[in-house]
């Protein structure tokens, strides 16, 4: 009997689990936020997580106004049911409509449709045979948007793969972007292309945008910047390093500048960098943030034509203000509490923005106002709160200055409490304050843990040079700083460092595999889609291009460098108790990776289990799946540490 079978086989016990988190109430989440050019209304995807902390699987388009005296949300034609998923709210230059792409359960077909600000008036404009996304006005009233004809899987590596059956030699599924003309759609970017970011030029004369030719999931690590105009398709930025991935480009008011990120980024969508300018009338792109001790995580531009940066600096999120040209940044807001949209979506000319900020013990809202200045427009979490302390914690390891955050349970239980270490994702990514509400981190800090959730090289937060420490060392240098951050946090509070646990999900899901075959100092472990041997991996993922940043080649030209940070070439070290769980049709760290690791440690007689859960890509959303790995994880380390 498979591991799949065996894990579906006990959906129904972890139903009736008896964690804390099954009786709490469900934190509501909100997935995107626009607010109308005048700032008078914010149009917001928003729904309720599950018991255990999925995503929502129902899924509201929501428009409110700006003083809060008016709220409407709009009926969809397919009902309040799942994967019935509005998106990519977008409103007319005149604020009289929104349009939002709506995806058909069951299928990856997306149709477009359109309401009036109020709600009302919902009207249908088109159904598209595949997915669309990133809707985007002109000034002009034209709709431009990012389309998939004929979409196998939604957008995104980190979303279920199809079937990897059939001819796989054929041609990739190609995003490109589109304007909605006379009912139908026009592609305006070329088919050999795949689409990743874009936006208008100011008149409505072309786009820009970031491309690559190929298979969409794995060729974002090699995109280019192009200007996509009446005239053609040309290449205006070409990175001169293999370490510099593109993200946001962001074209100025006057149609001259075009400013986004560039760095070394491990995922699309989890971005850190320096900031980039390239004058669109020709010339070099300029580093206008060069030796920054920060990572620049988003941007655009105001109404007055300057830069708004949202960086992580150490510990503290900021929002700054900045020349195109350089020169001193002006910092707007600094503090510790996380930040979505808010640079993002800014009415202009009255400068008023709205986004969604949280903390560990405050959870989300969305807020509006002039940025630093926001004041909270929904309410929808009030009176909910985390039942712990967060400290962030500095060390030094290895040269370099190194943070994380310690979550304590309270009150304080009696004694010193045994701590899980949470490795993040990436290894490109950082852990920053976000709402901890019903889930399995949640679960564990009611049953008395501590986690420890460090930034160690790699992560974002400390500049480039600190994101780019860990090439070529995977595992090595960030274990190292890991096991200093732990005596760290002894340090801090009452820790019983003999009853240590280590998880974490994909980079940190290799970290958790890699640990245990490098230190006994951890006494249970649970990894989610981890990576057991990077020889294979390479050839099993569908992501493969993102090692080339790190490693400077491929696996077939230099496999000793894999093989160095590969697990399963230390599996014999391993004594500590290992649980490991991945989704089947993940493409980002399959679950064969899973799978050999548990193989190993059963023929070593090392206590382990396993779960492949059907239908899953990179992360469980299937509320039941996330139910069950949540019960295993925690009677596994209750089982290990109690």
């Amino acid at each position: 009997m498979t591991a799949a079978i065996r894990a579906v086989g006990l959906l129904a016990a972890a139903m009736t689990s008896t964690s804390a988190a099954a009786a709490e109430r469900p934190v509501h989440r909100f997935l995107a936020v626009a607010i109308s050019p005048d700032g008078g209304r914010v149009a917001s995807v928003e729904g309720d997580s599950t018991a255990f902390g999925a995503v929502p699987p129902i899924r509201d388009l929501v428009i409110r106004t700006a003083d809060g005296t008016a709220e409407a949300t709009a009926v969809l034609p397919c009902g309040r049911v799942a994967q019935c998923w509005p998106s990519s709210p977008a409103w007319t230059p005149d604020g009289a409509r929104l349009a939002f792409a709506l995806r058909t359960p069951g299928s990856h077909a997306y149709g477009l449709y359109r309401v009036n600000a109020d709600g009302s008036g919902l009207s249908r404009l088109l159904q598209f045979n595949g997915t669309i996304e990133a809707l985007r006005y002109a000034k002009d009233g034209r709709l431009a948007m990012l389309a998939t004809a004929g979409a196998a899987k939604e957008v995104g590596a980190t979303e279920a793969g199809a079937p990897v059956t059939g001819d796989l030699s054929g041609p990739a599924p190609e995003q490109r972007i589109a304007v909605f003309e006379g009912g139908a759609l026009r592609f305006v970017s070329p088919p050999d292309l795949f689409v990743y970011e874009y936006d208008w030029r100011p008149g409505g004369a072309g786009f820009i945008g970031t491309a690559a030719p190929g298979d969409g999931d794995d060729n974002w690590w090699v995109a280019k910047l192009y200007d996509f105009s009446p005239a053609g398709t040309r290449v205006i930025f070409a990175p001169p390093d293999i370490r510099h991935q593109i993200a946001h480009p962001k074209l100025s008011p006057d149609g001259r500048t075009v400013a986004f990120v560039s760095g070394l980024m491990s995922d699309f969508g989890s971005t850190g960098g320096d900031v980039y300018t390239l004058p669109l009338g020709g010339g070099a792109a300029a580093d206008i943030t060069p030796g920054w001790r920060a990572s620049a995580t988003s941007l655009r531009w105001d109404c007055e034509g300057a830069l708004v940066v949202r960086r992580l600096a150490g510990d503290a999120i900021q929002m700054i203000r900045m020349s195109p040209n350089g020169g001193e940044a002006r910092i707007l807001l600094s503090g510790h509490e996380n930040l979505e949209g808010g640079e993002a979506d800014l009415a202009c000319p009255s400068g008023t923005s709205a986004l969604i900020r949280e903390t560990f013990t405050a959870p989300p809202e969305i807020a509006i106002g002039p940025i630093g200045a926001w004041r909270d427009l929904t309410h929808a979490n009030a009176g909910l709160t985390a039942p712990l302390e967060a400290r962030s914690l500095s060390w030094r390891s290895g040269g370099n200055d190194v943070q994380g955050w310690l979550l304590l349970p309270r009150p304080a239980p009696a004694g010193a409490l045994p701590m899980i270490v949470q490795v993040h994702g990436g290894p490109a990514a950082a852990v920053t304050p976000r709402f901890v509400g019903p889930g399995t981190t949640r679960a564990l800090i009611e049953r008395g843990y501590a986690m420890f959730l460090p930034n160690p090289r790699g992560s974002y937060g400390q500049g480039e040079a600190f994101t780019a420490a860990n090439v070529r060392d995977f595992g090595h240098g960030d274990l190292d700083d890991i096991l200093a951050g732990v005596d760290a946090a002894a340090r801090a509070a009452p820790i019983d460092t003999k009853r240590l646990g280590l998880t974490g999900g994909s980079y940190g899901g290799f970290m958790t595999m890699w640990a245990v075959t490098q230190t006994h100092r951890f006494k249970a472990a649970v990894a989610a889609a981890g990576i057991s041997d990077w020889l294979s991996y390479y050839g099993e993922n569908g992501i493969d291009q993102w090692l080339i940043p790190f490693y400077g080649k491929s696996v077939y030209d230099d496999p000793a460098a894999y093989a160095r940070s590969s697990p399963i070439d230390y599996i014999k070290a391993v004594t500590t108790p290992t649980f490991e769980f991945v989704g089947a049709n993940d493409i980002e760290c399959p679950a064969p990776q899973t799978q050999e690791f548990w193989h190993a440690l059963r023929d070593l007689g090392v206590p382990t289990s396993m779960a492949i859960y059907p239908g899953e890509g990179h992360g469980l959303r299937e509320p039941a799946h996330v139910a069950d790995a949540e019960r295993r994880t925690l009677d596994w380390f209750d089982r290990y540490l109690k």
